[in-house]
């Protein structure tokens, strides 16, 4: 398995529901770069069901909000000439998040999540995200992601 953007956050910033390591409750999202796009895979649980047979829409905008996030801090090494992993860490939180669903994601199987990177500005990265099933498009989410400062979750 490849190395994802989130295998590299510091230990007291892995912990977020969506994409911390250390979360053993989380969904663990794990963010790879694919030519130009951040790439994760999630295969929804039982559990995670709106109505019979579909994803309640929550989990969707959480897969959207963590790779999105993911993305961003990959794009800022990628951008500082960086590997990830090196201090100090770039690490971003959501600003705004907004998902528009196109239709039912269906629960049962994988779900892709593709993100680009729309703009990069000083501290501000704004990525969007499309949630595929089975190849089709079933959401698109956009974030401004805004990275923390370096103080941020230290005690």
């Amino acid at each position: 398995m490849p190395l994802a953007i989130q295998d590299d956050y510091p230990e007291n910033l892995a912990y977020c529901y969506g994409c911390g390591r250390l979360n053993e409750h989380g969904h663990h999202i794990r963010s790879t770069w694919d030519g130009d796009e951040a790439v994760a895979v999630f295969t929804p649980e039982p559990w995670h069901i709106a109505v019979p047979g579909f994803v309640y829409g929550g989990v969707i905008a959480s897969l959207v909000d963590c790779h999105s996030t993911g993305t961003a801090a990959a794009a800022a090494y990628q951008a500082a000439g960086r590997e990830p992993g090196t201090d100090p860490a770039f690490r971003f939180v959501t600003g705004s998040l907004h998902v528009d669903y196109l239709k039912p994601t269906p629960l049962g199987g994988p779900l892709t999540i593709r993100a680009r990177v729309k703009e990069m500005k000083g501290r501000k990265v704004v990525v969007e995200s499309t949630v595929y099933a089975d190849g089709v498009a079933t959401a698109v989410g956009n974030v401004v992601a805004v990275q923390m400062p370096e103080n941020f979750g230290k005690s």
